[in-house]
């Protein structure tokens, strides 16, 4: 019989936590047992899965005596405190945030670019920035028949990259300017219904933010390149979920738009949309609640011979984050990374 895993999923209330839930059971992930793990003021809540309810429990040192993946969406913090618990276990933490992804012995993985490197983790494996994700899906393709030379990235970055509440907050803010009234920012810094801004990581003294270095340094890492030449610039705009991309690529030779349609429209994970009669091109409305990137306007850089610019648009809490985790899940089971836990059953335990 098919063999099947005991997963749990860290920070299971969240909006990646949920979205975990959701994909787990459209992929038919051969699940023997789910626990679903959270903060303990999320204690006592249940979700469901497949029709059923499942409770929410406390994090706890004994939590992960009885898991093989563990799927953690909860924040640097969470994983840090609890990856060694994880390992300690037994059980392989596939890792949603930015705490481990740099460091060399853990694997940071796009299924579509590196799917061999799931072979080398040692109990954690990284998932990246959402951002670098879309990008790479969009790109790798084409840096695999020119090498690309220099990259210049511009994202237009939704609410849901700084969690639910964020996308609350923006559905509060514009009802309230509607109003007439104050748009009050609490969970963002600055209001974002009607507005944009610069992103608000943390600055580097060099003059980027944490979140285009996130860009620059995990895409070397994930293309096996540290010397691939990237700049970017990352902006929060008022949009609720799905992020976009301008990217501009130079290559040691022209580039032809038509060849990289062609490469585009055959690559995995990737949606090739433009229809340039009606100026229509990937937006985050139709990117929202897809699985792939949604890639178009592909055109000839006029500034540059062996330049090519492109957009992309790709659901920032599905392939950014909740579905590369779970492409990476079924990447240890098809390697046979993971140790079996039982025979598939009907459902699942609880």
């Amino acid at each position: 019989m098919p063999q099947s895993y005991r997963v749990a999923i860290l920070g299971a209330t969240g909006a990646v936590g949920t979205e975990l839930l959701e994909l787990l059971a459209q992929r038919r992930f051969p699940i023997a047992h789910l626990k679903l793990l959270a903060s303990p003021r999320s204690a006592g809540q249940t979700l469901t899965f497949q029709g059923e309810t499942l409770p929410v429990e406390a994090v706890s040192d004994r939590a992960f005596d009885d898991i093989d993946i563990v799927l953690a969406s909860a924040g640097g913090s969470t994983s840090k405190a609890w990856a060694s618990k994880i390992v300690a276990a037994g059980a392989v933490m596939i890792d949603n945030s930015s705490a481990f992804r740099m460091d060399a012995d853990v694997p940071l993985i796009v299924p579509e670019v590196n799917p061999e490197a799931v072979t080398t983790h040692q109990g954690i494996i990284a998932n990246p920035n959402c951002t670098t994700i879309l990008m790479s899906v969009a790109v790798y393709p084409l840096h695999q028949v020119h090498p690309i030379q220099r990259l210049i990235a511009a994202t237009y970055q939704s609410a849901s990259g700084a969690g639910a509440r964020a996308m609350e907050e923006v559905k509060e803010q514009t009802r309230a300017i509607l109003a007439g009234k104050p748009a009050i920012p609490e969970i963002l810094p600055y209001p974002l219904a009607f507005n944009l801004f610069p992103h608000n990581s943390p600055m580097n003294s060099n003059g980027y933010c944490e979140e285009e270095l996130k860009m620059v340094n995990e895409t070397r890492k994930i293309f096996g390149d540290d010397r691939l030449r990237i700049s970017a610039t990352c902006v929060r705009v008022p949009v609720l979920r799905a992020h976009s991309e301008a990217i501009n690529l130079e290559f040691s030779q022209p580039f032809s738009p038509d060849l990289a349609r062609d490469i585009l429209s055959q690559a995995p994970g990737v949606k090739l949309v433009e229809d340039w009669q009606a100026n229509y091109f990937p937006m985050p409305i139709d990117a929202t609640g897809q699985d792939d990137v949604l890639v178009g306007r592909i055109r000839q850089d006029i500034s540059h011979p062996c330049g090519l610019e492109l957009w992309l648009c790709g659901d920032q809490i599905r392939k950014g984050a909740a579905l590369n985790a779970v492409q990476i899940a079924e990447l240890l089971v098809a390697k046979n990374c993971l140790k079996p836990a039982a025979p598939a059953v009907a459902g699942y335990q609880v």
